[in-house]
């Protein structure tokens, strides 16, 4: 007997535009995704109550409930399905507001669809369930910082952090690591799956938003810049 194939992914994409949203949908279906198209952020939210998908894809700027909105919302709901952001707003403090409201990542305005398959494909590895072949190694410790990657929980002391997905993994992988510097290359191909370019922000943002949650304010850092290279965790 023949196995049964994989169930496509699941795509919830909302975007006010409809040149954008029906070329996006068409390209996402044609690449192997079942995909729910939206036009708004109200139907967004009904639509990723109703269909519980893999991942997300909003526009930031929609009339009525913009993408920001539908993504604090799904976040306070406790809903940590993968979000990824589209933007015409690629300022720093439009990315911020992106993250704080506790998307995944994000695409600027205009995009090329295969990097928007490619950032989609990196979402979904790292929401995927670990198998049993690969579960999760015991809990990490560096210094006073533990985590524990089977419960995605960590702590520094005994203050439990709070941390978006995207957050999560770059401590972890700079916590697997601790005292090695890891370049910003291998880091992108590590969290993201995909290298931004030597002219992206994207990492300092996220280190930026990992050290104002670790570290406490008149005690030592963790996370360490190495000028022209990357980061590294030292416990001292």
């Amino acid at each position: 007997m023949s196995e049964s194939a994989a169930p496509a992914p699941t795509v919830l994409l909302a975007e006010d535009d409809r040149a954008i949203r029906n070329a996006l949908a068409r390209a996402l279906t044609l690449e192997g995704y079942a995909v729910t198209a939206v036009a708004d952020g109200v139907q967004a939210l009904a639509a990723a109550h109703r269909t519980r998908p893999d991942v997300l894809v909003l526009d930031v700027m929609m009339p009525d409930i913009d993408g920001l909105q539908v993504c604090r919302v799904l976040r306070a709901e406790g809903d940590r399905t993968p979000i990824l952001m589209l933007t015409a707003l690629v300022g720093t403090p439009d990315r911020i507001a992106g993250l704080d409201a506790g998307a995944d990542d994000y695409v600027a305005k205009p995009f090329d669809v295969d990097e928007v398959f490619a950032r989609l494909r990196a979402l979904l590895r790292r929401a995927a369930p670990a198998s049993p072949e690969a579960l999760p190694d015991p809990r990490i410790t560096a210094g006073d910082l533990v985590i524990d990657p089977q419960a995605r929980r960590a702590w520094r002391g005994r203050r439990e952090l709070e941390l978006t997905r995207t957050e999560f993994d770059l401590l972890e992988l700079l916590a697997r690591n601790s005292g090695i510097v890891l370049d910003h290359a291998t880091i992108y191909d590590r969290i993201w799956g995909y290298d931004f370019g030597p002219g992206s922000k994207n990492l300092a943002v996220y280190v930026g938003y990992l050290r104002r949650k670790v570290d406490e304010p008149d005690g030592p850092p963790l996370i360490h810049t190495v000028r022209g290279v990357g980061y590294v965790l030292r416990d001292a």
